[in-house]
């Protein structure tokens, strides 16, 4: 396998300037990422192989892909070359090796038959209670992680989620990451009770930007719409390792990311920068690449929020977003994405809490048959996980864990974050014994689980070491190539000597201020430099700078107008770069920002 290790690092550690750009707002310039999809989708295909032993010289940040084997068509595929994502192509081989024993045969998703007959006989034995054990994926709240573990065991679960507020800290304010570990391993041992096998599902959200549970000294991100603005997929894909790869040691097996949900821009409250792009092709084949590399790195991606939530007005975390968008319009926007991932063999796909019209009104997709049949129908053949069960959306209309049986009777295979634990494995040992839930569904979603962590299990290598932090080289290559001049100088130093800075966060402020004085320029006079924050309104000043989403720089009057998308020490220092006119800005709008179109950058 060594040419596929080949294949992977070329397209993991190749760093290809952007492609030159037509005017901005060409179709050219927005849909730069697109025609990359087929080609993503014959990586991914290809990195469901049992990975070759890393080389020698290979970097940290980019680990061996610890996925399946794929079918024998698959495994004689050539390489595709890593062009610029208007140019890369798959290219295809004739297969000439003999056909694969039975039980290697793939399954369309990463796994293989082996796996899947493997966890059909390890469910055949479980009682009704471990297998509503392990349809779960718990969280819970502070350090007693102790207390979580035996949770865990005593309800059978698959794992357990690691939010903020269980991530341990130092007196200096970081991640523990020696203890983090531990208590991954805890976790992980505890899901291995009664005789499992296999590794357990260890879960975080870190997707970049405002959803990272894990701060420093982990590396931190961008905004994920940053790849939208470098319009580059290698890029993604790049990326996508470098953050698995700092996870993987840490004992976490999965990242609910990316978000594939295509965004509409300032009406959409709940996705926003988190949103790779609002062009859907864009966002298809960026958020493919960027799983890809997580896979790649080490860690199992969920792509989310199926049916698409960047076109809705209301925020799941509080209360149920209404989809009135017809088939016809889901199909050409919010579910090219999906497709995308489904076609590039992704292992999850995420539904979330939207009451889809032209599919089944009034119920949360996370509840909806209709819906589930819809993915289904894309040819997923995955684990199709909810959003958390513990949001506003479905709280107040499912109390005392009566989701969960109800997302199991729809299509659901794994419920996450359920708001107590102990409550759905009992509602769905209940929904069982008393007819409403079919013996057969649950044992169903059981299997599906069990397969991909089998699977995972079986095909996990031992992972290079990456160090905590060691993507921010990565992170700032990335801000730099996102960087977007909406408005003012292209070239030539904005700022010389002197700059004042306002707005933002405490954090912020002082991270421009150590970029401010790494390049040479003192604060106090000349030019103000306006920083508008994660949900922040239009700035006054000389020079606007929207580091979330971009919105807030359609109403500012600040002459100069720059979307940063990120708010890391990277950023800024691209930031400081561009302004003293050492660097341009390559970035362009990946969605339209009130009378700036997107594909508005330099040229």
């Amino acid at each position: 396998m060594a040419w596929l290790h080949r294949a992977r690092e070329s397209v993991h550690t190749t760093s290809r300037p952007t492609s030159p750009r037509k005017r901005p707002g060409s179709a050219r310039a927005r849909n730069a990422p697109a025609a990359s999809a087929a080609a993503l989708a014959a990586l991914f295909a290809v990195a469901s192989c049992t990975p070759a032993a890393p080389d020698p010289g290979e970097g940290t940040t980019t680990a061996p892909a610890a996925s399946a084997s794929g079918s024998p068509q698959t495994a004689q595929s050539s390489a595709p070359h890593p062009g610029s994502p208007q140019e890369n192509t798959p290219s295809q081989a004739p297969s000439t090796a003999a056909p694969a024993p039975k039980d290697r045969a793939a399954l369309g998703w990463g796994p293989q038959q082996r796996d899947a007959d493997a966890a059909a006989a390890a469910v055949a034995t479980m009682t009704l209670e471990e297998k509503a054990g392990q349809v779960l994926l718990p969280f819970y709240t502070g350090l007693d992680h102790e207390t979580q573990a035996a949770t865990v065991e005593r309800l059978h679960l698959a794992g357990s989620m690691i939010m903020a507020d269980n991530v341990p800290g130092t007196a200096t304010g970081l991640v523990d990451v020696r203890a983090l570990a531990g208590v991954t391993r805890r976790l992980d041992n505890a899901s291995r009770s009664g005789g499992r096998t296999w590794p357990g599902l260890i879960g975080v959200d870190q997707e970049g930007g405002a959803v990272s549970r894990v701060g420093a000294p982990l590396t931190r991100w961008p905004t994920p719409m940053s790849y939208g603005a470098a319009g580059s997929v290698p890029l993604a894909a790049e990326a996508g390792t470098g953050l698995a790869a700092e996870l993987a040691p840490l004992g976490f097996t999965v990242d609910f990311a990316p978000a594939a949900d295509v965004t509409m821009g300032p009406a959409d409250p709940t996705i926003g920068a988190r949103s790779l792009s609002a062009d859907a092709r864009a966002a298809a084949s960026l958020s493919a690449g960027f799983a890809k590399g997580m896979l790649a790195g080490g860690v199992l991606p969920a792509v989310k929020h199926f049916p698409g939530h960047g076109s809705v007005t209301t925020d799941s975390h509080k209360d149920l977003p209404v989809q009135n968008a017809t088939l016809a319009q889901l199909k050409a926007r919010d579910w090219k994405p999906f497709q995308a991932a489904v076609k590039a063999g992704a292992p999850m796909v995420m539904t979330g809490h939207i009451a889809t019209r032209a599919l089944d009104p009034g119920v949360p997709a996370s509840l909806s048959k209709a819906t589930y049949s819809a993915l289904r129908g894309l040819g997923f053949k995955g684990v199709a996980v909810t959003d958390g069960l513990n949001m506003g959306a479905v709280t107040g209309r499912h109390p005392h864990g009566s989701a969960a049986p109800a997302a199991l009777a729809a299509g659901a295979d794994l419920l996450l974050m359920p708001a107590d634990a102990a409550a759905a494995h009992a509602a769905v040992v209940r929904a069982v014994t008393g007819g409403k839930l079919p013996l057969s569904r649950l044992e169903e979603a059981a299997r599906r689980v069990v397969t991909m962590m089998i699977w995972r299990g079986r095909t996990a290598q031992p992972q290079p070491t990456a160090a905590p932090g060691s993507g921010e080289a990565l992170s700032a290559k990335v801000s730099a190539r996102a960087i977007t001049v909406v408005t003012g100088r292209c070239k030539g130093a904005s700022v010389a000597g002197h700059v004042r800075v306002a707005g933002g966060t405490a954090v912020d402020r002082a991270r421009f201020a150590a970029a401010a004085k790494d390049a040479g320029i003192a604060l106090g006079t000349g030019p103000l430099v306006a920083l508008i924050g994660y949900g922040g309104g239009p700035a006054k000043g000389d020079i606007a700078v929207a580091l979330d989403a971009p919105w807030p720089l359609a109403q500012s009057v600040a002459p100069t107008k720059i979307a940063l998308y990120g708010r890391t020490p990277g950023a800024y220092k691209a930031l400081l770069a561009v302004l003293m006119g050492k660097a341009t800005a390559p970035g362009k709008l990946p969605a339209a920002v009130g009378p700036y179109r997107a594909g508005t950058g330099c040229k």
